[in-house]
């Protein structure tokens, strides 16, 4: 039994698409916050269990007997210590056999603010006597991808990444290795730096944009605090414009550039080229 945290998430229902191709459906289990939003899984002969981050009491039910978790990071910044917490201790007195983690590139080292909660997770799982794997995934390319139609509409990408190189892979890339990992298991203790085969800086992603489009972008390079007001001022809350801009701010001290290709020898094939999603992004005509 395989079970995913998250799973309706954008992440977690990709690794499931993966799990599926080779693995029927009874065997997976869909851990969901909300199982009304799980009804197509449940449709398609998954097992969909209640298992909530916050509420530990849904936790040991919804691990019962799962051989293989894959514990998805919360998205709640700032809370996601303790209940990352729950879930491994759950998966301790459910007798898990392999907790696959989903962290940070280089959260050991990082000075990304997202790498903090990262790091103490990682110590968490290491000491917890589970055997265990972890996933630092490196930035998904659709975080940049989405700017794409701002981006056209106005003529200029921005950001505060200077000239940085980001190695970004695409979501479906980071859900193949762990739907790799819970399917064929993995040297136990194992922790895998995850990015894409190719890195780029954002003028040579404007430039790209350009050329797939055929309209004029330019990168627009702004200080972290100008970038956050933008952001702001595009809509985004504030959480998420402060962490973009910090991450952005990172990447461009290198905290988003791996050249190890672990992420392409775990899954057997190359990465998505960084084209591909710019062309899936592009505003229909």
């Amino acid at each position: 039994m395989i079970a995913v945290t998250g799973a309706t998430g954008q992440l977690g229902r990709l690794v499931l698409e993966e799990l599926l191709k080779t693995r029927a459906p009874e065997s997976i289990a869909a851990l969901v916050r909300s199982p009304d939003k799980a009804r197509d899984l449940a449709a398609r002969g998954l097992q969909v269990r209640e298992a909530d981050y916050s509420r530990p009491s849904t936790l040991e039910a919804a691990l019962k007997g799962v051989d293989r978790l894959l514990l998805i990071s919360s998205s709640e910044i700032g809370q996601r210590v303790d209940q990352h917490r729950a879930v491994i201790d759950a998966a301790r007195h459910a007798g898990v056999q392999l907790l696959v983690y989903t962290s940070l590139l280089h959260a050991d080292s990082s000075a990304l603010g997202l790498a903090g909660e990262h790091r103490e997770t990682e110590a968490l799982v290491q000491s917890s006597g589970l055997p265990f794997v972890i996933l630092r995934n490196g930035w998904y390319t659709e975080n940049y991808t989405a700017a794409v139609p701002a981006a056209l509409a106005h003529g200029a990408l921005l950001g505060s990444a200077r000239e940085g190189r980001i190695a970004s892979a695409a979501r479906a890339d980071y859900a193949a290795a762990a739907a790799a990992v819970l399917r064929d298991g993995a040297e136990t203790g194992r922790v895998y730096e995850l990015a894409g085969d190719t890195a780029y800086s954002l003028t040579e992603l404007a430039a790209e944009i350009s050329r797939l489009s055929g309209k004029a972008v330019r990168y627009q390079d702004l200080p972290p605090s100008d970038y956050k007001a933008a952001l702001l001022g595009a809509g985004l809350p504030e959480g998420l414009a402060a962490l973009l801009a910090d991450s952005d701010a990172g990447a461009s001290q290198g905290a988003l550039f791996d050249d190890g290709k672990q992420l392409s020898q775990l899954i057997g094939r190359p990465t998505t080229p960084l084209a591909t999603l710019i062309t899936v992004a592009l505003p229909r005509q």
